[in-house]
């Protein structure tokens, strides 16, 4: 008889503050039930903590609720009234305050009514597990562990997984594969040290960078114009972090490593400067308080200064002989120029490299098991595109270890700690057989859980030479085709940003004639996001420059023609999506027979930011959907999507797309990026087993003049009060032209390629014109839209 299957079916989580409400959050936009459980109110209705985290969840941004038809899902409970409701749940999240004797008592109050195979995790970022689970009831800790998102728990990919010694490795596991799939996390097993694995090291990394920042006397935003993207970490790099964190956070996580490690040889840096102190202690805690370490003063921008204590414009940035350094692609010979330069911006960055990798390594047997965990724990919880262990290894660790040990002799260091035994000889912290264990020197592989055999291309490391994912089909410098399994064809789209150029519309045709005569179906896939930002507006503007107009009508026609190849070929081709998937982007989406969409997909016509509107079938789709939506009023059904193209809206998430009419009800999320081929795959397999056949083009009724003219007039009152200039109300009401169907009566029917033509001489008049182009060479050289 096979093992019953666990399935996490219903979680309760118990806390309703910022972190718990938002947990319970984005297990309700997975259509997880979830119990959040709070204190009974003192006053009012006895769930009224709870209500009022649930109210503010409308209201927070980043949004943590992907949809509002999510909230439905999360049940307000208290400890008095609703206890028996924990027997139903599956897996129990504590998420109360960082205080022991609460978490004792609660624990002591709800652990009788436990199902008998509930997990219970605790969300704590410093306390010990195996503190906690000693004062959970001796029959229950093997269902103990700890479990910690980072925050905002929707966007951030990390989670971490801490067993107990009690912990049996079974209910862990179940943990991980609900973590992984439904949830769509990144899990990385932690060693049970203060602040685990992402904190601990990342935190230092802040810490090394404030103290590095005081030797070589940099103002804050050098130092962020420095630590951001030119080093492959996040825009706002350091101190702009700290003030989205909170300042409060910040300190208390620095806190609990000077408390837990008065042993550790750097533990007189994780005391909080002077001035940081001061900050909190005023009550300016970064971001929410809107007034941290920077602040906004009308447009400008404000920076506290530490010397004056008074806050000074933050206009400074890296010097340039510093910023080209940065620009050096080969990893070794970056870190040497920087070290070698007298330049105290480069020796500023150089240390902070140096002081990270002398930590980290010292460290790292002790809080991980091996090289992968760490670098996966800093790029998905602290977003840095390269984790620290890669870029040693890409730097040459031979080279970069003799660097730190000669440092560390000069007294440079910020600690005289020798580094560790493990690391002589090491030659690669990862390989093709798997990654460094720091116990043993032998190559720990990936998980061997059956979940990931769902990710087809799980996520990279510097070091692993791992090939292109299936059997190339057909390449050239822009796209690619593949197969996994001889039957479906899977597309890709290699340009920068994949931007789709005329050499991409060559590429996908040529898959689409392929797949009709080889193949059974056709999966339009981008390995990581974006799936498309659009036209490739660069490679037009030689065309638009020198105004050649047939040129333009004649790749805006093959834009379009590629859209209904996609929509009516003879095979069904899906789409997989993730990150940003814009302007054409957004209109081979809505063209494909099916869509697999992450959870994190952001989707919109935004052609009106360049001065244009869409025109490869995107105007005309819209049209098209509220025509089969409007059970009676056209014009109702077209107001809210014309709005949606006027306003250049975005969905920000796979859920709302379905709301804002860019994807389909019928269509897939996926709440993990990694499984988006595997999903897309599944539904190509379904739809050829189904006994697929296109449709035919479609005709549908128009709102014509009298449509036109009544959107015309909301667009009136929208420039009359402000909302929009005069420019953006002709281009609204170009867009009203062509939606309606043009110089027609309303109500009279129409194809697609009336439309098509439509929205084509549309676009090449648009460019006609001096202010549209203006918006595209704003867009092109600031990457913002211009509102002229």
């Amino acid at each position: 008889m096979s093992q019953e299957k666990f399935v996490v079916r219903k979680v309760a989580v118990l806390g309703a503050g910022v972190m718990g409400a938002q947990i319970a959050a984005h297990l309700a936009n997975a259509k997880v039930p979830t119990v959040l459980f709070d204190l009974p109110a003192k006053e009012g209705p006895k769930n009224g903590i709870v209500l009022k985290a649930l109210e503010a969840l409308k209201k927070q941004k980043p949004a943590p609720l992907a949809h509002k038809a999510s909230l439905p899902y999360i049940q307000a409970a208290n400890y008095d009234d609703d206890l028996a409701e924990l027997k139903n749940c599956d897996l129990v999240i504590e998420a109360v305050a960082e205080r022991m004797d609460i978490k004792e008592s609660l624990y002591a109050k709800v652990a009788p009514h436990l199902g008998e195979h509930t997990i219970f995790a605790t969300n704590t970022s410093g306390l010990s597990i195996e503190k906690l689970c000693s004062v959970f009831p001796e029959g229950l800790k093997h269902r103990f562990c700890g479990v910690h998102f980072f925050n905002p728990p929707r966007y951030m990919h990390l989670v971490e997984l801490i067993p107990c010694q009690a912990t049996e490795a079974r209910y862990l596991d179940n943990l991980e594969r609900f973590l992984v799939s439904v949830v769509g996390k990144g899990v990385v097993r932690a060693k049970d040290t203060p602040n685990f694995v992402a904190n601990r090291l990342g935190v230092f990394s802040m810490l090394a960078t404030i103290h590095n920042a005081e030797k070589f006397d940099l103002r804050f935003d050098v130092v962020d114009d420095l630590t951001g993207k030119r080093l492959g970490r996040p825009s706002s790099a350091t101190f702009r972090t700290a003030d989205v964190v909170g300042l409060d956070t910040f300190a208390h996580v620095a806190k609990t490593m000077e408390t837990a490690l008065p042993d550790d040889p750097w533990h007189q840096y994780f005391t909080q400067p002077a001035w940081l102190q001061a900050l909190i202690e005023n009550g300016a805690l970064g971001a929410k308080t809107k007034a941290g370490i920077f602040k906004k003063e009308g447009k400008r921008i404000m920076m506290f200064d530490p010397a004056t204590k008074e806050y000074v414009p933050s206009n400074k940035k890296a010097d340039a002989e510093v910023t080209e350094i940065l620009k050096i692609d080969n990893p070794k010979e970056k870190l040497a120029a920087l070290r070698a330069s007298e330049h105290p911006q480069a020796q500023f960055v150089w240390s902070i490299f140096r002081d990270a990798f002398h930590y980290i390594a010292y460290h790292a047997a002790s809080i991980a098991d091996n090289a992968r965990d760490i670098d996966f724990a800093i790029r998905w919880g602290f977003g840095w595109e390269v984790g620290p262990f890669e870029t040693w290894q890409a730097a040459d660790i031979a080279e970069v270890t003799r660097w730190i040990e000669e440092d560390i002799a000069a007294g440079k260091s910020m600690s005289n700690a020798p580094l560790p035994a493990w690391l002589k000889d090491v030659k690669a912290f990862h390989t093709d057989a798997g990654s460094l264990k720091f116990s043993d020197g032998s190559y720990a592989p990936r998980s061997n859980l059956e979940v990931y055999a769902r990710q087809i291309s799980p996520a990279k490391l510097v070091g692993e030479n791992r090939p292109p994912v299936g059997k190339t089909v057909f390449e050239n410098k822009v796209t690619r085709a593949f197969t996994l399994d001889g039957e479906i064809l899977v597309f890709e789209n290699l340009n920068k940003m994949r931007a789709i150029s005329r050499d991409v519309l060559d590429g996908l045709n040529q898959a689409i004639d392929l797949a009709e005569k080889e193949y059974q179906a056709l999966v339009i896939w981008a390995e990581d996001a974006p799936f498309s930002v659009g036209a490739d507006l660069k490679s037009m503007m030689p065309a638009f420059a020198s105004g050649d107009f047939v040129a333009i009508e004649s790749m805006t026609k093959y834009f379009q023609d590629s859209a209904m190849r996609i929509r009516y070929s003879q095979i069904p081709v899906v789409s997989a999506v993730q990150g940003f998937a814009f302007g054409g982007g957004c209109e081979f989406v809505m063209h494909s027979d099916k869509v697999v969409a992450a959870l994190e997909s952001y989707i919109g016509l935004v052609e009106v930011g360049v001065g244009l509107i869409p025109a490869g079938g995107g105007t005309k789709d819209f049209a098209l959907r509220a025509a089969r939506a409007s059970q009676g009023d056209l014009l109702a059904a077209l107001r809210d999507r014309y709005m949606n193209l006027a306003m250049a809206k975005v969905a920000t998430s796979a859920l709302e797309a379905k709301e804002t009419g860019h994807l389909r009800e019928s269509d897939v999320v996926v709440f993990n990026s990694y499984e988006l081929l595997h999903v897309a795959l599944s539904e190509a397999r379904a739809m050829v087993d189904a006994g697929y056949r296109p449709d035919v083009p479609q005709t549908f009724k128009v709102a014509g003049r009298t449509g036109a003219a009544s959107i015309t007039g909301q667009l009136l009152n929208m420039k009359e009060g402000g909302f929009i200039s005069e420019y953006d109300m002709y281009l609204g009401t170009q867009i009203a032209w062509v939606m309606t169907g043009g110089d027609v009566d309303e109500g009279t029917v129409v194809d697609e390629q009336w439309m098509l033509d439509l929205e084509r001489k549309v676009f090449v008049g648009l460019l006609k014109n001096e202010k549209t182009l203006e918006r595209i060479e704003n867009m092109m050289s600031t990457g913002k839209p211009l509102r002229n």
